[in-house]
């Protein structure tokens, strides 16, 4: 009986020691997912509970792996992770710090994407590569992107810093700083050049075929009165 609860107890520390580590070298994405998400109630809820995090955690033990170039063990630990979580991240991804993946299920992400810092993406989002050739052939996303639900990031191209890709938007082309793009294949619609806010939700984006019929109303308006 002294036995089992001698086990017991070092589980309980190991598991306690375990949570305290994970917290210290993902304590930005723990608070980027308070942040962004008002369903979160605590940092242990998100620690334990958010696949998000568990993804993003295999990932980084994977992406040591990958670096030191043992790439069935790397890609191993990325299945493993892809079955339990939902979220298929590949080893060779390049990830900034604050990351938040927000629900999870069906996001993917290609081997050569790059990932600034502070970046949230939605359910169902691909960062996806177009062609089979080697090398760069998956997106580079700048800081404080948004990437909506089920929306697609594809080739090798650059949104930039502070943009929004709004809900199962397909972008193709590359995307400037400070814009919002929806629709299929993805328009751009810059918002008077003004950082957009983290918390923009996805009714909330400018479409840019509205704003084009709604200038060709207004000018029609103003050739009827002549």
């Amino acid at each position: 009986m002294n036995l089992l609860v001698n086990i017991l107890i070092i589980l309980l520390a190991l598991f306690i020691i375990k949570i305290i580590i994970i917290y210290i070298f993902f304590r930005h994405e723990i608070n980027s997912a308070l942040a962004r998400d008002p369903a979160a109630k605590s940092r242990l809820e998100v620690l334990l509970l958010y696949q998000g995090l568990h993804a993003l955690i295999n990932y980084r033990i994977a992406h040591a792996f990958y670096k030191m170039h043992l790439f069935f063990i790397a890609r191993f630990i990325s299945q493993i992770a892809r079955h339990f979580t939902g979220i298929e991240i590949h080893p060779g991804a390049v990830i900034g710090k604050g990351f938040f993946i927000d629900h999870g299920m069906g996001v993917v992400i290609g081997e050569t994407a790059v990932i600034g810092d502070n970046v949230l993406l939605y359910q169902g989002a691909t960062l996806g590569g177009t062609g089979l050739e080697k090398g760069k052939r998956h997106p580079t996303i700048g800081n404080n992107v948004v990437i909506g639900a089920g929306a697609k990031v594809l080739g090798n191209i650059t949104v930039g810093d502070n943009s929004y890709i709004g809900a199962n938007a397909v972008v193709i082309k590359d995307v400037p700083a400070n814009s919002t793009v929806v629709g299929v294949p993805g328009r751009i619609t810059r918002q008077d050049g003004k950082k957009i806010d983290v918390s923009l939700d996805h009714i909330h984006t400018l479409d840019p075929i509205m704003q084009s019929i709604e200038e060709l109303e207004r000018r029609i308006r103003e050739l009827e009165k002549k």
